[in-house]
C-alpha cells in the first residue's frame, strides 16, 4: 500500500462554473501549508479565487502558493500561528485587504495520541486553540465582512471527521474538537438566514502528514506493526480499502462553497467508506 502523500495534478481538482469565483473574492484557507490544507487551497485558486492561505509553516505555505501559481491560480501566503488572538485578527484583515471576504475553509489542525489519563493538558489546550476556537473567532470575524459585501452572501466550511461522528480509543481532543466543529458549523447556520451558509467536510483516513505520522504511535501503543494500523485500524471497517487523497477532499469544499450547494445549511458531508453508517 503506497502511504506517500499523492502529487496534485490538474485533471484532479474540480472545477465548477460559478460567478461568485472570481477573483475579487476572498477564500481563507486556513492549514494551507499540508496535506488537505494544501489542496483546498490549490483547488479554491484553480476555480478563480483569490485564496488567502494561512498557516504556521512558512517554508510549505509558501510552497503552496507556488503550486496554486502553477496550476494557473491566485493565492497569497500568510504566516499564522492561529492559536494567537493577534495572528487570527491579521488573517481576517490581510484577506479583507485583497478583496470580498466570501469564503473561509478552516483545515488546520495537528494531532496528539494518548489516552485522557496520560493526556498533557498543555497539549489539550492548543489543539483547542486551534481546532476550535481559532475556527470560531475566525468565522466571527468573517461574517462580519461576508455580511457587508454586496449581496451579504458567504460560506464557511470546516474540516470535521468520521471523529466528529464517532470516537476512537486514544484520540479523545481529537474527537471532541470533531463534533464541536459540527456543532459550530451548525449555529452558524442557524444564525446565517440561508445567505451565510457553514457545513463540515467528515472523512476517513486521507493520505496527509498529520495522518501518515500517526501511524508509528499506533502502531506502539496498540501493540501491532505499521501495516496492521493502516489496514486494521484506519480502514478496518470500511468497505473501500484506500485512504482518500487530499485533492479529493478538496473537491468537497470546492461544491460545498459553490452554487450548487445552497440547500446545504449547517449540514456534513460523510465521505467516509461507509466506515460510520454500515455494519
Amino acid at each position: 500500500m503506497d502511504l506517500n502523500e499523492p502529487t496534485i495534478h490538474p485533471q484532479d481538482i474540480l472545477r465548477i462554473d460559478d460567478p461568485l469565483f472570481t477573483p475579487g473574492n476572498i477564500c481563507i484557507v486556513t492549514g494551507a501549508g499540508t496535506g488537505i490544507g494544501r489542496a483546498t487551497a490549490i483547488a479554491a485558486a484553480a476555480n478563480g479565487l483569490t485564496v488567502l492561505g494561512a498557516d504556521i509553516n512558512a517554508t510549505e505555505g509558501e510552497k503552496t502558493r507556488r503550486m496554486a501559481s502553477d496550476l494557473g491560480g491566485q493565492m497569497v501566503f500568510f504566516q499564522a500561528d492561529l492559536t494567537d488572538d493577534q495572528a487570527i485578527e491579521e488573517t481576517v484583515a490581510r484577506a479583507a485587504g485583497l478583496g470580498t471576504v466570501k469564503y473561509l475553509i478552516n483545515i488546520a489542525g495537528i494531532q496528539h495520541i494518548d489516552a485522557i489519563e496520560n493526556f498533557p493538558m498543555e497539549k489539550y489546550d492548543q489543539m483547542q486553540r486551534l481546532m476550535l476556537r481559532a475556527p470560531f473567532y475566525l468565522s466571527k470575524l468573517a461574517i462580519g465582512h461576508m455580511k457587508k459585501s454586496a449581496d451579504g452572501i458567504g460560506v464557511i466550511g470546516h474540516m470535521a471527521s468520521i471523529h466528529g461522528h464517532i470516537t476512537t480509543m486514544n484520540k479523545p481532543v481529537y474527537n471532541i474538537t470533531k463534533f464541536g466543529l459540527r456543532g459550530l458549523a451548525q449555529s452558524i447556520a442557524a444564525e446565517g438566514a440561508g445567505r451565510i451558509r457553514s457545513f463540515t467536510v467528515s472523512t476517513g483516513f486521507v493520505k496527509t502528514p498529520l495522518a501518515l505520522k500517526q501511524i508509528p504511535a499506533q502502531a506502539k501503543q496498540r501493540g501491532i506493526t505499521e501495516q496492521q494500523v493502516v489496514t486494521d485500524v484506519m480502514l478496518g471497517k470500511s468497505r473501500v480499502k484506500e485512504m482518500m487523497s487530499p485533492i479529493e477532499v478538496a473537491n468537497l469544499f470546492i461544491f460545498g462553497i459553490s452554487r450548487h450547494a445552497k440547500y446545504m445549511i449547517g449540514s456534513d458531508l460523510l465521505f467516509d467508506g461507509g466506515m460510520v453508517l454500515t455494519y
